[in-house]
């Protein structure tokens, strides 16, 4: 009994250990996800920055473009322009009128945009040369610009005070528009004395005092010469088609920036004659800035009452 049972327990077993000796195929371990490496990174950064930038140049350019950028934009464009610039600004601007110009670029671009920006280059341009036209002859005469027509920080403002008020109040109220005709018309108007006052001390034949009609010296405050105020005239209205060129103002604008820049011309033509001699503390800058802010308050008025239209 007990023998014929043993040859069955050690089959029983060889059967078990041949079972256990067989090998199981093992099973792989789960695949980790992959992995950049850090060249891969910085690829994909590099193709992320790349397809980025148009997008960012984009943006940029349409921020630069717009009829009311903003001072961070004013800023930066009038900064770069400045920089690239330098020599040509300093051949009709003192340091100090560089300084103080800047800010007027700056506001001007960040109230109205680039067509406001391009019309103060335009009057800085044309009023640099005329103001240069026969200097020497002027010279001669003692009827010449201090500082060979260089302006300096009181020409600037006497220039671009009206314009800066113009700027900040557009800023402030978010209304451009009534703003946009007086900031025109202040430089229209300055432009037109500019031009007036240069051309006549070079070419005006016979000058006139402007209260009485009397024959005076050319130089003299106050005096008018035909050529000069043709001169003048011309610019003024120069000034307002070029600023409807620009979008900055509409036809009626344009019409009002010229009316009133001429209008400014005259009054100016007539504090020479009568108090700017008289008043030791009436400076020819502070004529200026009475004028020109004469000439946007007229403007701003003539189109917000619509006389013109």
């Amino acid at each position: 009994m007990i023998a014929k049972l043993l040859p069955q327990q050690h089959a029983a077993v060889g059967a078990g250990a041949s079972s256990r000796g067989e090998r199981r195929p093992h099973s792989l371990p789960p695949r980790r996800p992959h992995t950049l490496t850090q060249r891969h990174k910085r690829q994909a950064v590099q193709q992320h920055a790349r397809s980025a930038l148009p997008q960012l140049a984009e943006e940029l350019l349409a921020a630069a473009l717009s009829p009311a950028p903003g001072l961070a934009v004013g800023a930066a464009v009038n900064t770069a322009v400045y920089v690239l610039g330098i020599r040509v600004l300093l051949g009709g601007l003192t340091w100090q009128g560089v300084a103080s110009s800047w800010v007027l670029g700056a506001l001007s671009y960040a109230a109205f945009g680039p067509g406001a920006y391009a019309l103060v280059c335009a009057y800085f341009i044309v009023g640099s040369l005329v103001t240069k036209v026969k200097l020497e002859q002027k010279q001669r005469e003692g009827i010449a610009e201090a500082r060979s027509g260089r302006r300096s920080l009181g020409s600037v403002l006497g220039s671009g005070f009206a314009g800066i008020v113009c700027a900040a109040a557009a800023l402030a109220l978010g209304d451009p528009f009534p703003w946009r005709v007086g900031f025109a018309a202040s430089f229209a108007s300055k432009l037109a004395d500019t031009t007036s006052s240069e051309i006549g001390k070079a070419y005006g034949q016979t000058t006139y005092l402007i209260t009485t009609l009397q024959r005076v010296p050319r130089g003299t405050e106050g005096a008018v010469s035909l050529e000069g105020t043709a001169a003048g005239l011309a610019a003024g209205s120069g000034v307002g088609g070029l600023a409807y060129a620009l979008g900055q103002v509409d036809a009626r604008g344009a019409a009002a920036v010229a009316a009133a820049s001429f209008l400014a011309n005259v009054f100016e033509s007539w504090l020479g004659a009568t108090v700017q001699g008289r008043v030791p503390w009436l400076t020819n800058d502070l004529v200026n800035v009475v004028q020109i802010s004469v000439a946007a308050a007229a403007a701003m008025a003539l189109v917000m009452a619509g006389p013109l239209a």
